[in-house]
């Protein structure tokens, strides 16, 4: 079992910046992927970027590729979203995702807003 904890959502102006942590604890040694999906009101969940702990291969949706960056943190077992250049089409609940030993799990999202 692996339990995610999130944080830094908010309310941000466009073109404004946030930074979202997700921390986990449990089955740490097993997992493989970290990542974060988000979902608009009304839309189906996307993913927005993965990363691999072992390798750090990062992997972005290409509607944040260039804004968004992924990393992690292994001490601290954390995973970050940094977010630059926010739009409001980037408005969603943001949930950290993990794989590990096959099984994924969410965190409980944090909103994220983007507006004037």
């Amino acid at each position: 079992q692996v339990q995610l904890v999130e944080s830094g959502g908010g309310l941000v102006q466009p073109g404004g910046s946030l930074r979202l942590s997700c921390a986990a604890s449990g089955s740490i040694f097993s997992i493989a992927v970290m990542g974060w999906y988000r979902q608009a009101p009304g839309k189906q969940r996307e993913l927005v970027a993965t990363i691999t702990t072992s390798s750090h291969v990062t992997n972005y949706a290409g509607s944040v590729k260039g804004r968004f960056t992924i990393s992690q943190d292994n001490a601290k077992n954390t995973v970050y979203l940094q977010m630059d250049s926010l739009k409001p089409e980037d408005t969603a609940v943001y949930y950290c995702y993990v794989l590990a030993s096959g099984v994924g799990y969410w965190g409980q999202g944090t909103q994220v807003t983007v507006s004037s």
